[in-house]
Parts: structure tokens; C-alpha cells; sequence
């Protein structure tokens, strides 16, 4: 199994598939709002250049 489907791109949705990419996973996030997909999107995006500055 390489492949994940996310119903959702809340705060939930959007971490599980943060969590799932970072770990080699290809990863499909769906939600029935594009406004909500891209704040997902830029969540994740946000959470992965804090983890750069960190290490």
C-alpha cells in the first residue's frame, strides 16, 4: 500500500497527510471545499518550512 486518500483537509486531515507524505506515501487530500484544500495545502507547506528552520 503506497497510495492514501484523506477525506478532509482540516487540522486533522491536513496533519494525517503531512504525516503520511513525509513517510514515502502518495498522498491524496479531498474535500468537498477548494478554499479549505489550499489552506490545507498552505498549512502543510508552513509546518514543513518551520521543521527546515528547526534542523
Amino acid at each position: 500500500m503506497k497510495n492514501i486518500s484523506v477525506i478532509g483537509a482540516g487540522a486533522m486531515g491536513n496533519g494525517i497527510a503531512h504525516v503520511f507524505a513525509m513517510n514515502g506515501f502518495s498522498v491524496s487530500m479531498i474535500d468537498i471545499s477548494q478554499q479549505a484544500l489550499e489552506k490545507g495545502m498552505q498549512t502543510i507547506a508552513a509546518n514543513l518550512d518551520r521543521m527546515v528552520k528547526k534542523n
